[in-house]
C-alpha cells in the first residue's frame, strides 16, 4: 500500500514538473509577444507624434538635398513653436494629401510676397537666399508664366508660401497656391542615410548632415 501511494506520489510530481514547464514556456513566449506588441506601439507613437523617416525622390530641393536622401523629420516642433522664414518642412501636398512634398518657407502669415525677374521680395524689400539655385538662365518674362514673375500676393492668416530651393524646376506655392499650417508633418532636421542611384553608392560624406 505505501509503495503505491510512493508510486502515485512520484505520479503527482511529475505532472506538476510537466505543467509548471508547459507553464514556464507560455510564459516565455508571452513576455516575447508582450515585448513585441510593446516595441510596436512605440514605433508606431514615434513615428505618429515624435519622429518620421521620408526619402527625397525629386530634385525640387538641390543643392540642399539630393535626390536618394533619406531624412528624419521632427513631428512635435511646432506644437510649441510656429514655422518661420527659412524652415524645411514636409506637408500633405494640397492638391493631393495622399503625397508628402518637402519644400522651404520662404513668406508668413502676414507678408506681402513677389518674385520679380526670379528675385523674391517680402514686404517690398529683396530677399538674400543663399540656399536659391537658378539652373535655367532663360527668362520667363510671359504673362502666363509664373516661375519667374509672381504676385504680388500677401499672405493669409495660418498659411504658408512654399518654394523649392531649386526655384526654376519646383512645383511649389507659385502654382499651387498657399499651405494650411494645419498639413504640416513636421520639420526636416537630419539626413540619416544618402544613395546616390546614379552611381549606385552611398553618400557618405551627406550622412549625419543638418538639413538647413
Amino acid at each position: 500500500m505505501k509503495r503505491e501511494m510512493m508510486d502515485e506520489t512520484i505520479k503527482e510530481d511529475q505532472d506538476r514538473t510537466s505543467k509548471s514547464g508547459a507553464k514556464s514556456e507560455k510564459s516565455v513566449v508571452r513576455q516575447y509577444a508582450e515585448a513585441i506588441i510593446i516595441a510596436v506601439l512605440l514605433a508606431l507613437v514615434i513615428r505618429t507624434f515624435v519622429v518620421q523617416a521620408f526619402k527625397i525622390p525629386s530634385g525640387s530641393m538641390l543643392q540642399t538635398l539630393q535626390v536618394g536622401d533619406h531624412i528624419l523629420v521632427n513631428k512635435f516642433q511646432f506644437w510649441f513653436t510656429e514655422p518661420q522664414r527659412g524652415d524645411i518642412i514636409v506637408f500633405k501636398y494640397p492638391q493631393d494629401e495622399g503625397r508628402d512634398f518637402i519644400k522651404r518657407v520662404v513668406a508668413l502669415p502676414g507678408e506681402k510676397l513677389e518674385v520679380r525677374d526670379k528675385q523674391v521680395y517680402i514686404n517690398d524689400k529683396p530677399v538674400t537666399e543663399p540656399y536659391a539655385v537658378h539652373s535655367d538662365p532663360v527668362l520667363l518674362d510671359n504673362p502666363g508664366s509664373l516661375r519667374d514673375n509672381f504676385g504680388p500676393v500677401v499672405v493669409g492668416p495660418g498659411q504658408l508660401f512654399m518654394m523649392g530651393d531649386n526655384r526654376d524646376y519646383s512645383m511649389d506655392s507659385r502654382f499651387w497656391g498657399f499651405l494650411d499650417m494645419k498639413k504640416i508633418r513636421g520639420k526636416a532636421f537630419i539626413i540619416y542615410w544618402s544613395w546616390d542611384h546614379e552611381h549606385f553608392r552611398p553618400r557618405w560624406e551627406r550622412i549625419g548632415m543638418l538639413v538647413r
